[in-house]
């Protein structure tokens, strides 16, 4: 579905033609660049837009197709990006991500948004409050995009840090690390650390070509030089993301560890507990199953005090047994 389809000139809005091959020669013409957004597209209504911008088949397949890891693709016509956007759910404390990609090229945009986490009607409307930025050309918008999809990451991240606060507070209570869905909770937990870092860690290699650093830093066809600080700025923010995740995940791990270790301290001490009052039921019993053997001949028999003493016998077992395993913390 086409969500919006505008021409840009000196950071101004214009509302383009039907035609997306009008619409962009009348862009070129006028200096400007043609910005298309499209929500879920079907092959058929994607069609017209691969023919009239000349888009890379492969990267119109990963575009409808979704489901794709953030990378930067280059084409002889375009640049192909892919992000992944990420939500915090705050009824279910859970992440969820969506898809954007975005087609660069001479005078266009082409956003094809995926899933309810990348609200680019945001950006498009901070962009036109934004008119300096918005006239430095379709470089303005890529940069849009990933920042607002890269501050939304530390938004996400401070949430999970607050659950993680929360989780490794119930874990280390007396009562609640004992709990049995206190276990299923970490691993939960974890799952949502492992869908942000999806998000997140691919980003980095994208984000460093654009902003020209590392091995991979050569020019990029249709990406302005000038915004290469931008997109430097862009990167140190996903940077301090990527290890703030990575410091969650390994937190995380950490207090599952912890967590496993109380379960096994809590189940020796259950097992010194039951290994003690089995010990002091087997005195008793011991004596008494002697004494129930049917023997004519056994010493103290015929006693009159027998019964009473071999009472009193057990009695201070017991009772030196029960000082015994106390004093030693097994009851």
């Amino acid at each position: 579905m086409i969500v919006d389809c505008a021409i840009y000139r000196d950071g101004r809005r214009s509302e383009g033609p039907q035609d997306f091959s009008d619409a962009l020669d009348e862009a070129r013409a006028g200096g400007g660049f043609v910005w298309i957004g499209l929500h879920e597209p079907t092959e058929k209504e994607f069609d017209h837009v691969t023919r009239e911008f000349a888009l890379h088949p492969l990267a119109v397949e990963d575009a409808l197709k979704a489901h794709q890891r953030p990378k930067l693709e280059v084409y002889d016509d375009s640049l192909f990006l892919v992000l992944k956007p990420v939500v915090y759910e705050q009824e279910s404390d859970t992440v969820s991500s969506g898809e954007v990609m975005v087609f660069l090229g001479d005078s266009f945009v082409v956003t094809v948004r995926h899933g309810e986490g990348a609200p680019l009607a945001v950006v498009r409307q901070r962009l036109e409050h934004e008119p300096e930025m918005l006239a430095k050309g379709p470089t303005a918008v890529v940069y849009a995009i990933a920042d607002a999809t890269v501050d939304h990451y530390l938004d996400v991240a401070t949430e999970l840090q607050t659950d993680l606060e929360e989780l490794e507070t119930e874990v280390f209570s007396p009562d609640g690390g004992g709990s049995r869905h206190t276990a299923s909770r970490i691993y939960t937990f974890k799952r949502q650390v492992l869908e942000f870092r999806r998000a997140s860690g691919p980003l980095a290699a994208p984000m460093s070509r654009l902003a020209g650093t590392g091995a991979m830093g050569a020019t990029l066809p249709f990406v302005n030089d000038k915004a290469r600080p931008f997109f430097r700025d862009v990167s140190d923010h996903l940077a301090r993301v990527n290890e703030s995740v990575e410091g969650l995940d390994r937190l995380v791990s950490d207090i599952l560890s912890a967590h496993l270790a109380q379960m096994s301290v809590r189940q020796n001490d259950d097992m010194r507990k039951i290994s003690a009052w089995a010990a002091m039921a087997a005195v008793p019993t011991m004596i008494a199953g002697i004494y129930g053997m049917n023997f004519e001949h056994m010493p103290e028999l015929h006693w009159v005090w027998s019964y009473p003493v071999v009472i009193a016998v057990m009695a201070v077992l017991e009772v030196g047994l029960y000082r015994l395993f106390k004093r030693r913390g097994w009851l």
